[in-house]
């Protein structure tokens, strides 16, 4: 269940309410590919392609208007802070391990 969507030009913030049965990566897959065929062929744009992969976090119930928020305020935002900046502080934030040389 969708609760906010939110991003700018080179990326986009999802949250969602997923019950235990879903998988994320179904979810995701359904929504790159829904999401590609409408830009293909209502916004005309035939060369766009989502990026292989996704982050994705979970988020505390009590945290979720406050997430919500953030995911819905991008733009002001990004006015402070750079997407590169954003993401690897969602990482350690959300305590994720990663190599840097396979972010970007």
């Amino acid at each position: 269940m969708p609760l906010a969507t939110g991003g700018l030009e080179d990326h986009v913030h999802l949250l969602v309410g997923l019950r235990a049965t879903h998988r994320l990566d179904y979810v995701l897959r359904d929504i790159k590919a829904d999401s590609s065929s409408w830009v293909h062929e209502v916004v005309g744009r035939k060369k766009f392609e989502w990026q292989a992969g996704y982050l994705g976090v979970t988020v505390r119930p009590s945290q979720i208007e406050r997430v919500k928020n953030y995911v819905l305020n991008q733009e002001e935002h990004h006015r402070k802070q750079t997407f590169q900046e954003e993401y690897l502080e969602i990482l350690k934030l959300s305590a994720t391990e990663y190599d840097g040389r396979y972010v970007w």
